[in-house]
Order: C-alpha cells, then sequence, then structure tokens
C-alpha cells in the first residue's frame, strides 16, 4: 500500500488504480477532442458532406469507446486485489455491453439524422417530413438496441416480443382514424399532386390555396380568408383541381355575341387585334400566346363565338377578361358591330284569331 509521503497516510492501490484509469481516460477524451475538432474543421472547407457528417457521428461514440477502455484498464490494474476485482467484474458484465450497444445506436443515429437533415434542405417532402422521420428512426433504433442489449445480457426477448405485437395491433385498432390520415398524409407528400402554395378546387365547390400539409391534415386557406382544416384521408380519396399544376398559367375563354347582320370575317378580325393588344399591354396577359376565335352557336338572336385569351396565373384571368370586354366592345361601336339584346318575336294576328275561334266556338254551345 503506498503512502502519502507529507501527511504519512496509506493510499489503497484501487485508488492508484482508479487514479490512473482517470488520467488516461482523460488524455484520450482530450486527443480525442483535438484529433477530432481538426478534422471536422478540414472537413467543412471541402465539398463532401459525408465525411463531415461521419467525424461528428464518431464523437460521442468515441468518448464511451474511451470509457470502455477505462474500464478494462481499470479492471486489469485491480486482478492483484481479488475482493475488488469479482465486484468490478459483476459490474462489467452489465457496464460493458451497454456502453457497447450505446456506441453503435448513437452513431447510427446521428448517421441517419444528419443525412435526413442534409437532404432535407434540397427535397421539400424531406423538409417537410425531417421531423417525424427522426423521430421513427430514433424510436426504431433505440428500441432494437434495447431488444440487443437485453438479449446479450441473457434475459428472453420473446415474451416481450410477443407483448409488442399484441400491444402494437391494439394501438393500430385504436388509432385507425389516425394512421388513415397519417399514411394519406405520406401518400401526398409522396405523389404530390398538390403543393403548398398551390390555387386548388376541392368537389365540393371550396377554393383556396394550400398553406400546410401536415401528417394529420392539410390546410387550405380560403379567398374571404378562412381556413379549411380537411383531413387527409378526405382530401386523399376527393376529386380535386389543381389550378397550378402542371404550370400557373391559364387559358380565358370569353363568349360574344354578334348581329346576323355582321361581317364574320371582319368580326374576327377586329376581335383578334383587340385580344392581341390586351395580351401585349395588360401586366397579367401572356404577351406570346397566339389567341384565336371560334364561332360555334347559331343562337336566337345571334351568332356565338368565344376567344381565348391567356393569363399568368388564376386570379390574373379575371383582370385579363374584364379589360377584354370594356376593349372589344368600344372597338365594336366604333366599328358599328352590333352586339343584340335578346329577342322574342310575338304575332299577335295569330293570337287574335285563335281567341275570336274560341269565343265564338263557346257562344255557339250556349
Amino acid at each position: 500500500m503506498a503512502k502519502l509521503d507529507s501527511l504519512d497516510l496509506p493510499l489503497p492501490d484501487w485508488a492508484i488504480s482508479v487514479f490512473i484509469v482517470l488520467v488516461t481516460v482523460g488524455i484520450l477524451l482530450s486527443i480525442k477532442h483535438l484529433i477530432l475538432s481538426r478534422l471536422i474543421r478540414l472537413s467543412d472547407k471541402t465539398r463532401y458532406y459525408f465525411d463531415s457528417l461521419l467525424l461528428r457521428a464518431i464523437k460521442w461514440p468515441l468518448s464511451l469507446i474511451a470509457l470502455l477502455f477505462g474500464i478494462l484498464l481499470l479492471e486489469e490494474l485491480l486482478n492483484a486485489n481479488s475482493a475488488m476485482s469479482s465486484r468490478l467484474e459483476k459490474m462489467t458484465t452489465y457496464i460493458l455491453p451497454t456502453l457497447l450497444v450505446l456506441a453503435i445506436v448513437m452513431f447510427v443515429d446521428s448517421m441517419i439524422t444528419g443525412m435526413i437533415s442534409h437532404y432535407s434542405k434540397k427535397s421539400r417532402l424531406l423538409h417537410n417530413s425531417q421531423s417525424i422521420m427522426k423521430g421513427v428512426s430514433r424510436s426504431f433504433l433505440y428500441g432494437i438496441g434495447i431488444l440487443i442489449l437485453l438479449s446479450t445480457l441473457g434475459v428472453s426477448i420473446t415474451p416481450l416480443i410477443a407483448s409488442l405485437g399484441i400491444g402494437s395491433l391494439a394501438v393500430a385498432l385504436a388509432l385507425q382514424p389516425t394512421l388513415e390520415n397519417f399514411f394519406s398524409g405520406v401518400q401526398l407528400l409522396m405523389d404530390r399532386p398538390i403543393r403548398v402554395g398551390d390555387f386548388i378546387e376541392l368537389d365540393s365547390g371550396e377554393q383556396g390555396f394550400v398553406e400546410k400539409i401536415g401528417w394529420r391534415s392539410t390546410w387550405i386557406k380560403m379567398l374571404p380568408n378562412n381556413t379549411i382544416i380537411m383531413p387527409n384521408s378526405l382530401l386523399s380519396e376527393s376529386k380535386v383541381i389543381n389550378y397550378f399544376y402542371p404550370q400557373r398559367e391559364l387559358s380565358v375563354p370569353v363568349e360574344v355575341n354578334v348581329h346576323y347582320d355582321s361581317d364574320l370575317e371582319k368580326v374576327e378580325e377586329i376581335t383578334l387585334e383587340v385580344a392581341r393588344e390586351i395580351l401585349k399591354s395588360h401586366e397579367y396577359g401572356v404577351n406570346n400566346y397566339n389567341t384565336f376565335v371560334v364561332f360555334h352557336t347559331f343562337d336566337s338572336s345571334s351568332i356565338n363565338f368565344t376567344v381565348m385569351l391567356r393569363a399568368h396565373e388564376y386570379f390574373h384571368q379575371f383582370f385579363i377578361r374584364s379589360a377584354f370586354i370594356k376593349a372589344l366592345h368600344k372597338r365594336f361601336k366604333v366599328e358599328g358591330i352590333v352586339i343584340p339584346y335578346p329577342i322574342r318575336a310575338i304575332n299577335t294576328d295569330q293570337e287574335n284569331v285563335h281567341f275570336k275561334e274560341k269565343h265564338t266556338g263557346h257562344q255557339l254551345k250556349r
């Protein structure tokens, strides 16, 4: 047994061993910190992300490995002391597997969460779902780690797995609506029929901008500044019109009527001139669109045709249509082209004859 010279106090051998182990572990941790810090700084300057992720992922596992080495060293130093060595050996039977499994789980978890964070910057799908993906992967990894640790320590995990299976089934049945909305949300995020910012119309008639696609519901902001919170399961089964997909531009049909006496060639020429002028001058018009006119109906009092315009997006169509109608109406007045009112012809002579015949017959019967 060693002694402290100044105080002449006996120092137990196990205390010296613990001191040596603490110093050794401290040196190992300092070396690890020094080397890893420099390597991480160098890796941050490269264009490759994986090396930086790997170095950051091994940071905490290396600390656990240093602690693991210290425990093994302490066990080796205490071999001379049979009582202390046997106690430590019993402790290390549980401590060493725990530290080893924890180090592996922490390394894999850091790699997976780091990759999710990295690729979520490039993918809206991962960006919207990274928190839930990290939570699911972390729960799965630590659950597997606990099962492996229990199996390593000699604990039978078969009853535990069976209990987890039955419990999972009960939870799934209880959370069936929530899970249905969850998987519908996954489908919406994967298939991407709608995206945040799109203007959509539901089969029930509501219109609005998609504000948020969550795991349980989708938020749609309506034009009156109200918000529809729609369960994902209902949305995935609904017929939805997406006015922003595959592109925001859309055609704007405008129906016009002219009198039967009108020169249709002249009507078409003037209408196209006005349409091209509006598309070129209006801020919401698509300048390079090749507009056209189609005559399609002989109506009771007019010949009907449709002129096709083009707007940058859904809401612009109202301004384009309004500007075109005003300009065309003004031009038609200048050119003497008549837009007729609905006409109903009433034959009064025929009505009088019918009335007289009916009245005469009634008098003869009397």
